[in-house]
């Protein structure tokens, strides 16, 4: 028990990352859409690849959204609207005319003409009121259909035309008075009915509304079919026309298919299998490639947390409606990946992302072309991303990228570019702007995480943090040595193409080490006196050693990232304190332990920390040159670097002798600079 519980805790790490393996894998799979996949694909306009297909079974021939589009404008053009007649109000109206009539029109007018005027008051009445008048000025076509409830029931039908809107009974009475010769009373007639006449109608929406869904839901969304083994399309084949909308009709109908338990259990398994293939292709890439990352669960959880949430925002977003889903910013992934890892697994993993968004977004193909294209500009073009200019330069050219992209498969797919839907592209550069938020969303995940970027990087370059200050104080013949260093490895880095803003940090910081003790180094010796006289060469050699410790202590303290904290650990390798090994060789006359004068390591496992220890090597050696001449330089710098070579100190380090050759290349051209030396000339 003892034994499995120690075998346990040594392989913890393991256990964790297929945790997260197993754990990721069954989240991105309860996302995706359990059903049948179609396993032909086709495009309109395109020959069909496959053999002959026939019709595997049964089944209906689905219209196509525009043709349903189209029946559901028909149905609304022709749909009736509905208006509730108040019954009541004619015959008030008119009961009223009958006492108001003779208030307006006086005996005084003989009784031949009263009788006139009092029978065309009552025509105008029943041209009002023939099919109503409305209670407001609705805005709907002259020739649409009216029907006209009472009491719940259809009491007239008619055209909207027929019914008399506010504003035009004063024109119903012009006209009918104009018609009988009696225009000289039109002032009496429209003072008698301004009080009068009051609505009758009144627009029913809700019940127009219900009655219109009701058309809608009668729709048939499907137009005759076909039975199994009919030849559906031959090999070569242009699919177009009949031939795309029976393809979609049996794709929809594969996909939209009742599947029983075992079905269902067996595409779940499927999907399981190629979702853990992608993630497990993550892993070994990450295993075999960065080791470092591997090694660090958090890092791990961190790269696995990211990829899950692109998915999640990205199924939320196809649920709500697929028209939106190139408004998710995928190419933050690859920006956040690159802020804190690098290009090459940034692109690794937004692949792998793309590629599990294919099991969910329509149009997959489409898709994925568009975001894997979008996703290696972003690589190509953000560089610095501390650099705020730089985020909107690249920004723009992912959207340019989209919007060409998307402008040549609409084009491929309808021939034309008359329907082409401009409101896609407001989506991109919706897309675009949601892009830039990649910068707050790496200040959390700097916090949450613990990881560092190289906006963090630039602000621990500036020389007035409280550790450099400190470092100044304390020492600062180192602090103007490591101001010396992170000037020569910022040129090797930017020459070699190595990230010259991690390796300014690292040299700023690699000896802070010496602020513990920074009298027993020589860059602060500016009194003359030099505390190793009084020590014997094992006890300065073990001074000079620890500050190596004391630097990555002091770092711990003030919260320095790991990856800074590597550059104090590796910047003097395994190499000796040859000094101090030779004086001890030279007193004892006798075999001396190398170990004892030797850094504790390890040795430098990247480009960066490389070139770090070359010059600090070279800068910190170059003080001892006498009279220094281009070819002093030149002997000087081979001599200090090949002997690194041949001690393998750069045997863990990704980095190349011809990359090695540029760097003494820079070291020399700066050192010649820092010397003020002139080009020596022949004699």
């Amino acid at each position: 028990m003892k034994d499995l519980i120690n075998k346990l805790y040594r392989n913890h790490s393991l256990i964790y990352k297929g945790l997260l393996y197993i754990t990721t894998t069954f989240l991105i799979v309860y996302l995706f859409p359990i059903s049948g996949k179609f396993k032909y694909n086709f495009e309109k306009g395109k020959p069909w690849q496959s053999e002959n297909y026939y019709a595997p079974f049964d089944f209906a021939i689905i219209k196509s959204p525009e043709e349903i589009n189209e029946e559901k404008e028909e149905i609304s053009q022709n749909a009736f609207l509905y208006f509730n007649l108040d019954s009541l109000v004619a015959n008030k109206v008119k009961e009223l005319y009958k006492t108001e009539f003779s208030k307006v029109f006086s005996d005084t007018i003989p009784r031949s003409d009263r009788n006139q005027l009092h029978e065309a008051g009552k025509d105008i009445l029943d041209k009002l009121y023939a099919y109503g008048i409305l209670d407001e000025a609705y805005d709907f076509p002259n020739d649409k259909q009216v029907i006209i409830l009472k009491d719940r029931t259809i009491y007239e039908k008619t055209v909207f035309s027929n019914l008399i809107r506010p504003n035009a009974v004063s024109q119903v009475i012009s006209n009918s008075l104009t018609a009988k010769r009696l225009e000289a009373y039109q002032s009496n007639f429209v003072s008698l009915f301004f009080d009068l006449i009051e609505p009758n109608l009144t627009f029913d929406k809700s019940f127009t509304d219900k009655a219109l869904e009701d058309e809608f839901e009668n729709i048939s969304y499907s137009r005759g079919s076909v039975e199994r083994g009919t030849l559906i399309i031959s090999k070569g084949e242009i699919v177009e026309g009949n031939k795309y909308k029976l393809l979609n009709s049996i794709k929809s109908e594969y996909e939209s298919q009742i599947w029983n338990e075992s079905n269902y259990n067996w595409i779940l398994f499927a999907y399981t299998l190629l979702v853990a293939l992608a993630l497990l292709m993550l892993l070994l890439f990450l295993r075999k490639y960065r080791r470092p990352v591997f090694d660090d669960n958090t890092k791990v959880t961190f790269i696995f947390f990211n990829i899950y949430l692109i998915v999640l925002l990205t199924t939320l977003v196809v649920n709500y409606s697929s028209k939106y889903i190139y408004v998710v910013p995928i190419c933050i992934l690859p920006l956040v990946f690159k802020a804190f890892f690098d290009a090459r697994l940034g692109l690794f993993a937004h692949v792998i992302t793309v590629l599990l968004l294919g099991f969910i977004v329509p149009n997959s193909y489409e898709y994925m072309f568009l975001q894997i294209l979008a996703g290696i500009v972003t690589i190509l073009t953000v560089s610095e991303l501390y650099k705020r200019a730089n985020l909107f330069i690249s920004v723009g050219q992912i959207t340019l990228v989209y919007i060409v992209a998307y402008f040549a498969f609409f084009v491929i797919h309808e021939g034309t570019i008359d329907t082409i839907n401009i409101e896609t592209f407001v989506w991109f550069i919706l897309c675009g702007l949601a892009t830039l938020f990649v910068q707050p969303l790496i200040y959390a995940y700097e916090k949450i995480f613990g990881l560092v970027s190289d906006v963090s990087l630039l602000e621990l370059s500036d020389t007035n943090t409280k550790l450099l200050k400190e470092l100044s104080n304390k020492a600062p013949g180192t602090f103007h040595h490591s101001l010396n260093v992170a000037n020569l490895a910022e040129s090797c880095a930017n020459e070699v193409g190595a990230n010259a803003m991690l390796i300014r940090v690292g040299a700023l910081y690699h000896d802070i080490g010496k602020m513990k003790n920074p009298t027993y180094f020589t860059e602060n010796q500016s009194t003359g006196i030099n505390p190793h006289d009084e020590l014997s060469a094992r006890e300065s050699s073990k001074i000079i050693i620890e500050h190596v410790i004391n630097g990555i202590e002091i770092a711990r303290r003030n919260n320095l990232p790991d990856r800074v904290i590597d550059f104090i650990r590796t910047h003097h390798g395994t190499s000796m304190v040859y000094y101090f090994y030779m004086k001890e060789k030279e007193l004892q006359d006798v075999i001396v332990d190398k170990g004892d004068y030797s850094y504790p390591g390890p040795k430098p496992f990247s480009k960066e920390t490389a070139i770090l220890m070359m010059c600090d090597s070279v800068e910190a050696a170059s003080k001892s040159l006498k009279e220094p001449t281009s070819t002093k330089i030149d002997a000087f710098v081979e001599n200090i670097i090949n002997k690194q070579i041949e001690e393998d100190q750069f045997l863990n380090a990704n980095i190349t002798f011809k990359e090695i050759e540029s760097i003494k290349k820079v070291l020399k051209h700066k050192l010649a600079n820092i010397y003020h030396l002139r080009i020596e000339y022949p004699e």
